[in-house]
Order: structure tokens, then C-alpha cells, then sequence
């Protein structure tokens, strides 16, 4: 639905349409919410062959939300199921397998491309007459006053909301133009990404393997003989693999890991430095941050984009639940609850992956020992690893209604 020329006012002002964004606005479609979302740019479509080079372990827990707003079906055909999980130290003997078997699951979490996720997405709020999309458009200006934030865009536009919720990314400017401060810390690493084939089939399993200058996954996609790869490397590592040719940078790959025999062919690459964040606030009056505008994690553990639609879906409920008992839905009175939902849990997630990163890169006396056997200790004690599994997959937790199985 187009929204008009002449100044808005709305319920909700969502600045980012990417995958959070799209997901909480889907999340409040069909409430009694006049919703608007900015976003700066028109989303890549899916490739009509080959792969995104950005692609997210998907828990369980975002599946459920994804089927709660009506978006999974344009997108479960090209999801990848991850049925096991192999981690293994490179430097040692410790290992830990995970299989969804031993859960009572089909599968741990699925391997889907971003841009087929944010399409999905923006597509299914298309479908709800009380959500207006409006893109190419960027925020100039930003007056957060005591009963609505003001918002003037660059093309002249005036809006005004109830709530502003910066869904805009790690450079958020909702979180700059509100001067709310955020602790980040550089971790000295880029990501390389890329897609390659294999020799051997991956049979629907995610390897990690723990190199001492950072971790190197391996995640199936659709096809049985590809994957993508997420190498995480020191930054002087990471430069010279990507100033490799293909032929070379093959070559380097090989060596680091061989379980699926020759790696035949690899495609474009791109690489991404690493840090940590953390807004120091979530939410203010009139305002509240979600996804990587409020917290940014190592991608080793998979979990980045899954807490940033647990921030959605949390706070749609706490919305919706405001919106129903007549409360006001931008006060900080009431966006305190999501951000005390919220924040721990995405504290405690970005405490683990930046500790991870030095664990395994750390050759200190006695840490390489310790690593290895903490990582075969954890593989025999089935409670323990089930635990790990359940949580990592997103079946346990405080969790929101969305993200919660539906009965039946």
C-alpha cells in the first residue's frame, strides 16, 4: 500500500526495511497499528541461479515466527536443513557432534540465503493493508519529542510516530541521530564468504572447524555437493586469502579442511570486518532499537540474525499487549519491558561468541589441552550437549509467543 505525499502520522515508524525490520513489521500486520517502514534501498531479488553470498543459520525458534506471519512458504524451497553439526579443533583431538536426531528433531536449524529472507518478508507486508513500504527513502532529521518522534526524510517528506523503532543496521542512524551510546570492540578479524562445491555431499551437515587464526564453517546448501563458507580469519589473513586468485585461494581452503575430499570450485568472494556492539540503551522514549542496530555478534555461533528476530517478535508483543490495555505504546514505561526481555539474553550471546574467538585462537600453556577436552567432555555428556542444542536451536528460553511451536 502506497503511503501519501503530504506529512503522516503513524502508530510505528520502522527505519529498515532488511530482515528484523520486515519481520517486526510483518508481526504487527493486521493489528488495530498504522505502521510505516523506510528503508534506503530496493532488496536484491533471490538469484535465479546460483547463491546470496550472505547466507544465516536460520533456529527453529525463527522458523515458528517466520510460519506466525505468513512468510514461510516463499522461502522453505530453497531452505537447507542442517540435520548434524561437526565442531572440531584444528590443533587437537577435541571434537563435538551435534545431531537433531538425538533431539527428537528433523533438523537443528536451516541454511537460507539473506535476501530470500528480507524478499520474503517484504513481500508478506505487502499483503497487510495497515503497513505502508516506502522505498528508496532516507531519514534527514530526527526530533524525538515527549509524545511523538518527528522525522523528516531527505526528499522532503514529514512524518511523525508514537514510536520509532531503529531496525537500520550496525551503522544505525536512528541509534546516532538519538545519541544513544554503544560499547563495541574491534575484534581484528574479517569473514570471508563464499560458495563452493565439493566432492563428497555434505548429507545436510554443518562443519566448524577451530583454526588457530579463527574459525572456518562449512554450511549445506540445497544442492548436495555445495556449501557455503564462512572463514573468519585475523585481518592480515583474511587480506591475503582474498588477494589470492581462485587457484590459490582453493588451494589454502584445501588445506584447512578436506572432509568433503576436493573442493572443486569457488565463486566470488567478499569479506567483512568483525566487532562486537552493544547499545548501551535499547529503547527511550519514543524509540526503540532491534537487531544489529542494538547488538552485533562473531558469526561463529550462527545467532546474529536469530536475536535480532527474537528483538521482533519480542517487541510486537510487547506492543500489541500495550496497544490492547489502551497504554501508550512509545513510552518508556512500556518499551522497558522489551528491552528487559531482550537485553540479557543478547548480552550474555555476545559475551560467549567474542569469548569463543579467543579461545580457540588462544595458544597459552595449558588452554589448547583445556579446549579439547572441554570439547569431548561436552560431546559425552548427552544432558548437557541435548541442553546446548535445544537452546542453541531455539526451543528453550524466554521466549516470545511467535517463536513458540504451535500445538498440533
Amino acid at each position: 500500500m502506497a503511503a501519501p505525499r503530504s506529512q503522516a502520522a503513524y502508530d510505528v515508524v520502522i527505519a529498515g526495511g532488511g530482515m528484523v525490520g520486515a519481520a517486526l513489521a510483518c508481526a504487527l500486520g493486521d493489528s488495530g497499528l498504522k505502521v510505516a517502514v523506510l528503508e534506503q534501498r530496493e532488496p536484491s531479488p533471490p538469484l535465479a541461479q546460483g547463491y546470496d553470498l550472505r547466507v544465516s543459520a536460520v533456529t527453529l525458534a525463527s522458523v515458528s515466527i517466520f510460519q506466525a506471519v505468513g512468510a514461510w512458504d516463499a522461502m522453505k524451497h530453497r531452505a537447507s536443513p542442517v540435520r548434524e553439526m561437526k565442531v572440531f579443533d584444528a590443533t587437537g583431538t577435541g571434537s563435538i557432534h551435534f545431531d537433531a536426531a538425538e533431539m527428537g528433531e528433523a533438523c537443528l536449524a536451516y541454511i537460507i540465503e539473506n535476501n530470500l529472507m528480507q524478499s520474503a518478508l517484504i513481500e508478506r507486508l505487502h499483503h497487510f493493508t495497515n503497513i505502508h513500504y516506502l522505498c528508496p527513502v532516507e531519514i534527514e532529521t530526527l526530533e524525538l519529542n515527549p509524545d511523538a518522534a518527528m522525522l523528516k526524510l531527505k526528499d522532503g517528506r514529514k512524518l511523525n510516530a508514537r514510536l520509532l523503532v531503529g531496525a537500520d543496521g550496525a551503522q544505525s542512524r536512528v541509534r546516532d541521530l538519538a545519541s544513544i551510546e554503544r560499547h563495541r570492540h574491534v575484534l581484528g578479524q574479517g569473514s570471508i564468504v563464499a560458495t563452493v562445491t565439493t566432492e563428497k555431499p555434505h548429507a545436510d551437515t554443518a562443519w566448524q572447524r577451530f583454526l588457530p587464526t579463527g574459525p572456518l564453517a562449512f554450511l549445506p546448501l540445497p544442492e548436495p555437493h555445495t556449501c557455503s563458507i564462512v572463514w573468519s580469519a585475523d585481518t592480515a589473513r583474511a587480506d591475503a586469502l582474498m588477494a589470492l586468485d581462485d587457484a590459490a585461494f582453493l588451494a589454502e581452503l584445501q588445506m584447512a579442511f578436506d572432509t568433503l575430499g576436493q573442493i572443486k570450485t569457488v565463486s566470488p568472494r567478499a569479506v567483512f570486518p568483525l566487532a562486537l556492539s552493544l547499545a548501551k540503551s535499547y529503547v527511550a522514549d519514543r524509540l526503540a532499537l532491534i537487531g544489529d542496530a542494538a547488538h552485533t555478534v562473531h558469526p561463529l555461533a550462527g545467532q546474529g540474525v536469530n536475536l535480532g528476530y527474537l528483538d521482533a517478535a519480542t517487541l510486537a508483543e510487547v506492543l500489541l499487549d500495550a496497544a490492547a490495555e489502551k497504554k501508550d505504546i512509545g513510552s518508556t514505561r512500556v518499551l522497558r519491558r522489551f528491552e528487559r526481555w531482550r537485553k540479557g539474553d543478547n548480552m550474555l550471546t555476545v559475551s560467549i561468541t567474542g569469548g569463543f574467538r579467543y579461545l580457540f585462537s588462544n595458544e597459552l600453556p595449558g588452554v589448547h589441552e583445556l579446549r579439547n577436552f572441554g570439547l569431548s567432555l561436552t560431546d559425552a555428556a548427552t544432558p548437557i550437549k541435548n541442553l546446548i542444542m535445544r537452546r542453541a536451536s531455539g526451543l528453550e528460553g524466554d521466549l516470545p509467543k511467535l517463536a513458540k511451536r504451535t500445538m498440533g
